[in-house]
């Protein structure tokens, strides 16, 4: 029995300066992040476009190959082009291999849903999870779904870990947004934060969506910058009751997430500085 709705709020700190048709046109994008079928009017509802604007971008998104329409019920999805480009990205960065393992062990232990997740300016993006065979779980985690820093307890961990000048700026930026969630605080997660950097790992319950819950570990490349976040998100009662096995349980995966990482990315670079002396070895001959 899934438990619903995380509110979709815009992270994005409002500017002064009316926005240009690219800031526009990766809006609409980041709307349709999500992977659902959209009509015009829920497009222009979520970003509060009208929707003769809307329509125009789309059309310009439509004839790059970054957005596609589907004729009969005159709806609209992400393109092809946008999947090689992604591909292209995740090539470089793809912390995924090296973290599903964990999430299967976590979720066979715990039975319930486990999330990855990795920032992306001032939002996180889960990209990826296992749900749990515990009969009562959120439904609004998704691959692909966004949430401004701080909300969750995944986006919460990117940000606690995050260097102290960056951590306050995101605390500024944000604080307007935050403000548009009932059980969101800068108070609050401030609190949180100073408890997560204590014992290593972040709690955050009932804030998002009442009885929910989560808690969370950073995992971090090698000069400790926080890259990704593992997390277990639950009934806020199943998180209380065993908050200190959960909470161990995750910084052990996360250490074995940063060695299987920092091995693959090495393993991954002598093999394109092997590819790259064999080109040039060949253009030579």
């Amino acid at each position: 029995m899934p438990l619903t709705a995380d509110p979709a709020v815009s992270s994005r700190p409002a500017s002064q300066a009316s926005p240009s048709s690219v800031t526009r046109a990766m809006q609409i994008l980041r709307v349709m992040s999500e992977g659902r079928n959209l009509r015009l009017t829920d497009i222009a509802k979520a970003t509060g476009y009208d929707k003769t604007t809307v329509l125009r971008l789309l059309e310009n998104l439509i004839q790059e190959g970054f957005v596609q329409r589907n004729t009969e019920n005159k709806q609209f999805s992400l393109g092809p082009e946008l999947t090689l480009l992604g591909a292209a990205a995740l090539k470089r960065f793809d912390p995924r291999p090296s973290v599903r393992p964990s999430l299967l062990r976590l979720v066979g232990k715990f039975e319930d849903s486990v999330v990855l997740s990795i920032p992306m300016g001032l939002e996180s993006s889960c990209i990826d999870l296992e749900e749990g065979s515990y009969p009562i779980r959120a439904n609004y985690l998704r691959i692909g779904s966004r949430r401004p820093l701080g909300v969750g307890a995944g986006s919460l961990a990117l940000l606690a870990w995050l260097p102290e000048d960056e951590r306050e700026a995101a605390f500024e930026a944000l604080a307007p947004t935050w403000a548009k969630y009932q059980g969101i605080s800068v108070p609050l997660l401030k609190d949180c934060i100073a408890s997560a950097q204590e014992r290593g790992y972040v709690v955050l319950l009932d804030a998002v969506v009442q009885r929910m819950g989560g808690i969370a570990v950073p995992i971090f490349e090698p000069s400790g910058r926080p890259v990704a976040a593992l997390s277990i998100a639950a009934l806020s009662e199943r998180i209380s009751g065993r908050e200190k096995e959960l909470g161990q349980e995750l910084i052990r995966e996360a250490l074995k997430c940063q060695v299987r990482w920092a091995d693959a990315s090495h393993l991954s670079e002598k093999a394109e500085k092997h590819t790259t002396a064999q080109r040039k070895k060949g253009g030579q001959s």
